[in-house]
């Protein structure tokens, strides 16, 4: 026994001179040109995932239980359970069996012999010529993983089982490990390096398993990578024979065995070593993972474009790509019925795609696009009824997925009574690439049309939804051609149904003044004004306030003050007065679409003229009677025409008063003005040439960036 402990310190204080210049990269040039001197693979292959598994599974129930040694749970023991299948495994195992076997006993002789660490490497390098990397090193840390199991499970078992007690007994293991205090940075050293070693392993295997159609050889993130496996078996191979050694160490020294510090320092070397071989593996997977998925996406986008242009007999397998459904779990989620319900539901009916994100910073389209839903549900046998909504959520896959987030989406899911997908994830990036790319998704709401085939009749109907609800039905670029050609620059289709008592004051014949902007003091006189000069031409006047787009505290202000004071109806939801302008915009946007402008069309005209009044810093105001006649302009020209209805008192009474305030307005209109229009962000394609709607000159370009004006 004294022999014995004379010979390990030596031995081991070699292997420690011997380690330490083997850790700089110099020394591992010159080493990796006599391991690969030694590769000769035959060109068999094998799946070695499954003995890796098994592997695995040893080292986890190995693990010594040694209090304040981190060893596997009974949950992840479990879990190993169902990892290390066996089924398939034996007819490798067959092939593999002698040489697992033969590097064990190999491992056993060397490391017990006080062979130098790095001479037993090349010596079982040698004996592992013919096979390919990754089974160079699965191998070497199967025989290894069959002496550490058999070491512990002869541990583990002496104290209960009579045969492993005996086996113990001649090993003098009960001695070493009532020592487990002096031992314990050895044993801590021991798993930290077991574990670096099998994450090592699985990594170089990942590698091999990378799908061939999307990464090939000369793939540059997957040269480099097979530049470093070799040393990466290397140092993995090496550190199996520091462990081994240790492991030996520990067999027959009874309680004469005392720990050295120095052995933990060697482990805990290797172990940072193989760690940091790992880390950059990692690093160089993850750029594979990235190639591959981008292919990947490539493909499935590719894909999707062909399929998209294909006739259907109906739109299941477009409605299928676009969103993803597993067999067990249904895809959707019904706002009404407030349960995940079959993509089915959808089948051979007319789908519009609502398309946003989950960063709506206005909940004004749900509320209107949900008044529009909520009416046509009113008549659900009507032609213009059949259609359904469904969500599709955009969102930003390069931040993690949070509670925030989820909260947000809920929430937003929550306020819809149409179709949802159950989950953003359920949204390929190939569908996200495509709705950017294709269907020009940027932040603001789409509302995609497809037909009962499938078929994409329209990119963005929102603009159709916004101008005539659900009339647009079924929502075609034909069925918007058909539409403007019935209509008029009218008061109807300026404000629609954001105010009901329009319609009661149109079949009255009652003259109606929708007038805007924020200054509150020219309000006041406008107002008063507009007034005294009805009353004094003895015509019923009724006055609407509309605010601005993008309605502030500004507007809200107004509104309360002019309810106050008595000086005329106002829309007293926010939303609605959004809505105003939204819809002035949409038919900007709709007419521009069908190649309609100032110097062809009249409507765009006066549509322009509209927007570039909510652009200026003053107010404005249109003068309306019946579906026709209309009177327009900004707020000091128009105040001071009313100011001087004296002198155009006769001709109103001779041609009416709308028609006299039109000549009187034309007489003080200078040549010699700006006009300003602003477009907020909106959806659609902005032109690159835009004309004043007064003068006729094409209007210089600007952008701008705004945020509360408040």
């Amino acid at each position: 026994m004294a022999s014995s402990t004379a010979i390990v310190p030596s031995r081991m204080h070699q292997q420690s001179r011997g380690d330490r210049g083997l850790f700089s990269s110099s020394d591992d040039n010159v080493m990796m040109k006599q391991i690969t001197a030694t590769h000769a693979p035959d060109g068999r292959e094998f799946d070695v995932k499954p003995l890796l598994h098994v592997i695995e599974d040893i080292m986890h129930r190995a693990t010594p239980a040694i209090p304040g040694i981190p060893h596997a749970t009974q949950a992840q023991l479990e879990a190993m359970d169902e990892k290390a299948v066996y089924s398939g495994f034996s007819d490798m195992l067959e092939l593999l069996a002698y040489p697992i076997n033969r590097i064990a006993c190999e491992i056993s002789c060397k490391c017990s012999g006080g062979s130098d660490a790095h001479a037993t490497t090349v010596a079982l390098f040698n004996t592992l010529s013919s096979y390919m990397w990754d089974a160079k090193v699965v191998i070497a840390l199967a025989a290894f993983s069959v002496n550490y199991g058999e070491f512990w499970l002869v541990a583990q078992l002496y104290p209960s089982n009579p045969l492993a007690k005996s086996v113990a007994f001649l090993k003098q293991l009960p001695d070493v490990l009532e020592h487990t205090d002096s031992l314990k940075p050895k044993f801590e050293a021991l798993n930290t390096l077991i574990k670096a070693m099998l994450d090592v392993t699985k990594c170089i295997v990942e590698f091999t398993d990378l799908p061939s159609q999307y990464i090939t050889a000369d793939t540059p993130e997957l040269v480099i990578a097979t530049a470093h496996i070799p040393t990466a078996v290397y140092w993995t191979i090496r550190s199996i024979v520091a462990c081994a050694s240790q492991i030996m160490n520990l067999i027959g020294m009874g309680h004469e065995y005392i720990a050295s510090t120095t052995e933990a320092w060697e482990l805990s070397s290797l172990a940072h070593k193989v760690s940091n071989i790992h880390s950059h593996l990692q690093k160089q997977l993850a750029l594979c993972y990235q190639h591959i998925d981008e292919k990947r996406h490539i493909e499935a986008y590719q894909t999707l474009v062909r399929l998209i242009d294909t006739p259907h007999i109906d739109n299941m397998k477009i409605l299928k790509t676009l969103i993803y459904a597993k067999e067990d779990q249904p895809p959707l989620w019904d706002g009404h019925l407030k349960k995940r319900v079959s993509i089915d539901v959808l089948r051979r009916k007319n789908v519009l795609l609502f398309i946003s994100d989950i960063d709506l910073s206005h909940d004004q389209e749900l509320y209107i696009l949900d008044q529009m839903y909520t009416e046509s549900r009113q008549h659900p046998t009507r032609p213009e009824s059949q259609y359904e909504i469904v969500w599709l959520p955009v969102v930003d896959r390069s931040t993690p997925w949070n509670e925030t987030k989820q909260k947000q989406f809920e929430n937003l899911q929550s306020m819809m009574a149409w179709h949802s997908v159950h989950h953003p994830s359920l949204i390929d990036p190939a569908v996200i690439k495509y709705i950017k790319e294709v269907w020009h998704f940027n932040k603001k709401p789409l509302l995609v049309a497809l037909d009962t085939q499938g078929r994409v009749v329209n990119t963005n109907a929102i603009h159709m939804m916004w101008i005539w609800g659900y009339l647009a039905f079924p929502f075609t670029t034909v069925r918007e051609d058909a539409l403007w050609k019935e209509e008029t620059w009218r008061i109807e289709l300026l404000a629609d149904s954001i105010e009901p008592m329009i319609f009661t004051w149109i079949s009255e014949g009652k003259y109606i003044c929708l007038y805007g902007g924020e200054d509150m003091e020219w309000i006041r006189r406008f107002t008063t004004t507009a007034r005294a000069v009805a009353q004094a031409a003895r015509i019923p006047l009724e006055m609407l306030y509309v605010g601005k787009s993008n309605p502030r505290e500004k507007v809200r202000k107004n509104n309360t003050t002019i309810v106050t004071e008595n000086l005329s109806h106002i829309l007293p939801d926010l939303t609605l007065i959004w809505f105003f302008w939204v819809r002035l915009e949409s038919m900007w946007h709709s007419k521009t679409q069908h190649g309609k402008s100032v110097e062809n069309d009249v409507i765009v005209q006066e549509i322009m003229t509209m927007l570039s009044f909510d652009g200026s810093d003053q107010g404005w105001a249109v003068i309306s009677r019946g579906s026709a006649e209309m009177a327009k302009a900004k707020g000091d020209t128009i105040l001071k025409s009313l100011t001087q209805f004296e002198q155009w008192k006769e001709r109103a009474g001779r041609e009416g008063f709308v028609a006299a305030l039109n000549e009187n307005l034309h007489e003080l209109h200078t040549p010699h003005h700006c006009n300003r229009l602003i477009l907020p962000g909106a959806t659609g394609t902005i032109p690159e040439r835009v004309v004043c709607a007064e003068c006729g000159r094409p209007m210089e370009k600007f952008i701008m960036y705004r945020c509360c004006t408040d």
